[in-house]
Parts: structure tokens; sequence; C-alpha cells
């Protein structure tokens, strides 16, 4: 079992190891308390950049369907005529330089796989880099008006002027604890701070529980896309087929379940999380369809070209879907923020 497997069945089952890692849990609480009042008490610095800053974040580690989220909230903000950037960490990439202007054919264990996909499926301006107050800026220089930063929750030295947080609807806050006997980066409180709390609705789960009284939104897998020729077909034209699913995500199980609820026989293959997937990982000496995420399938067009592998290989497109009354009281916040940032400006 990997670790991050393990660390999954810690934070989201009952476990014994969960109680002798509370002292860590405690130690990491403090320091994570300490760090937010210097911010707060201008003993850090807080960085206001020059246009209005947007964070999607999330107070767990990895895996609630943010990123999908991100992508919904660029396109629809670019077709109401704003120029757009998203700003992400690069997580794992191995550029010695940073920021990083990140494009469609950027290569993502150089700049991280999230950047990579956002250029992708969006067309907006992608920025990656640890430093996200440089990231913000390096965004505005080539022509932003609006900053949407991918997670960034935490960062508190980039001054935000929006923040939504994203709750997974089936796995929640787990078990409750700060990281590491829980998934937490902050605790559930911090959730009463920002504008907006928005709960990935997992409905290819049946009967999966969510909080009441937060909007919600649900993430659905779309057409496969070929990885080596860019053919589209439909999901459910493998419905009844026994196929090979790879993934490297926060939450596999949400991949593999919501691939059998459409009716796909899955045999999986789970990697960590941001894992660079390797060339053997997606070999497995049959002629079976191998499926992956979007995310994971940035990572593996380096192997399309390898003499002798077949095209096989299907990227699963997901999309944030919002209901139109959750949609207007998304761009309702945020274009209030907006307005704001105008005005004072």
């Amino acid at each position: 079992m990997s670790l991050d497997a393990k660390l999954q069945s810690i934070w989201y089952h009952t476990s014994a190891v969960a109680w002798l890692l509370l002292p860590l849990s405690w130690l990491f609480g403090g320091v994570m308390l300490i760090r937010r009042w210097l911010f707060r008490h201008n003993w850090f610095s807080v960085t206001k950049v020059d246009k209005p800053v947007i964070v999607i974040g999330n107070i767990s580690v990895g895996g609630t369907g943010k990123t999908p989220l991100v992508i919904w909230l660029a396109r629809i903000l670019t077709s109401q005529g704003y120029r757009v950037a998203v700003i992400a960490r690069g997580y794992r990439g191995k550029a010695t330089v940073w920021p990083q202007t990140v494009t469609s054919d950027s290569d993502p264990l150089m700049v991280g796989d999230e950047p990579v996909l956002i250029a992708q499926q969006t067309d907006v301006i992608v920025i990656a880099g640890p430093n996200r107050v440089a990231s913000a800026r390096r965004a505005i220089e080539l022509g932003a008006d609006v900053v949407i930063s991918d997670d960034g929750l935490q960062h508190y030295r980039l001054h935000r002027d929006c923040e939504i947080a994203v709750i997974d609807g089936v796995r929640r806050v787990g078990n409750g604890y700060l990281l590491p006997a829980g998934p937490l980066r902050e605790p559930p409180s911090r959730l009463k701070e920002v504008d907006l709390v928005l709960i990935n609705r997992r409905t290819s789960i049946s009967g999966s529980p969510v909080w009441d009284g937060n909007a919600e939104y649900r993430v659905e897998l779309r057409n496969i896309r070929s990885i080596k020729t860019g053919e589209i077909r439909q999901l459910d034209n493998l419905a009844g087929q026994q196929v090979h699913a790879v993934t490297g995500i926060g939450h596999p199980q949400s991949f593999i379940s919501a691939l059998q609820v459409r009716g796909l026989k899955v045999l999986a293959r789970i990697l960590p999380d941001h894992a660079d997937i390797s060339l053997s990982d997606i070999q497995f000496g049959d002629a079976l369809p191998v499926l992956m995420t979007a995310k994971d399938a940035v990572k593996c067009r380096r192997h399309m070209d390898h003499h002798g592998l077949e095209d096989r290989y299907w990227a699963v497109d997901a999309e944030a879907l919002l209901e139109d009354a959750v949609t207007a009281t998304v761009l309702s916040c945020i274009q209030a923020r907006i307005k704001n940032f105008a005005f004072k400006s």
C-alpha cells in the first residue's frame, strides 16, 4: 500500500494511528494559529496586487474537485469580457526559475500537471510558481484584469478580494483532525470566514451525504479523448466493457466509482497524487482501453510516440456543472468584490 493510500485510510476511516499522531496535529495547529496571527497583526506582510484576486481553495489536502471549478470560473468570467489569469503553485514542477508562463504545450514535469491542464482547457493566462505574489504580478503584467488563484487559501502573503472554499460532499472533513492525524490544513471554523462554501456533490456515488445549507455543484465525466490523436468519443460507448483506469489524483476512488456508475468494468491502477506517470504505469500486456483523468493524461503525452504503443489511451474529460441559481450566487459574490476593488482603486 502506498503512503497516499495509508494516509487516506487513516484520515477517512476510524484508525488508532490517528490518535497516535494527535500530538503532531496539535503542534501543527499551534504553528498555524501563530502564523495567521502574525499575518493579521502585520508582523508578516500581506501584498495587495493591482487587480482583484479570487482564491478557490480548500481546508483539506487534495481531492475535492477544485480544479474543474477553477476551469469553469475562468471560462465564464472570460465570456463576460474579463481578461482572466489563473495562478497555481506548480506542485512538483522541476523548473529552476519561477514564475513560469504555462501553455498547452508546456512540460508538466517542469511546471506541474494542473497548470498545463488549465492551459489546455481554457483560453486564459496561466502562471505557475510557489510565490503567488510574484505569479499574480506576472499575470497582471501580461494583461490580466482578474486573477484566480487555484488553491492558495493558506497563502496569506497574497491579499485576496474573494475566497471560495470547496468541500468534498462525500468525504467532507474526514476525521476532523489537522495534519498529520487528519486531512485538514486548517480547522473547520475557517469556513466561516470565507465568502462562499461550495460543496462538490458527487452524484456519481448514490446516496452521497452533503452538508446542508451550502451551495452545491457536481463534477461530471464527459467525453473520452484520445491522448495520441485527439479523437473524441462518447464515454457511454464503453459501457459494459472492461477497461483499465490509471489515476494519480487526490481522491482516486471518485474517478473509479464514476466510471463504474457509467457501466464500465474497471481494473484500477492507483498511483500517488501528482505521480510522474512512467511508461510502465500505463502498459498492461493486453488490448483493453486505458482510461485516465485529464490531469493524469497531460503527463502521458510524451509516451504516445513510443514504438509499439497502440492508440488505446484515453483522457476522460470532467466538467463542473452548476445550477443557474448557484452560478448566479457565485458570480454575484465575485462581481461585488470586483466592483468594490475598482471603487477602492
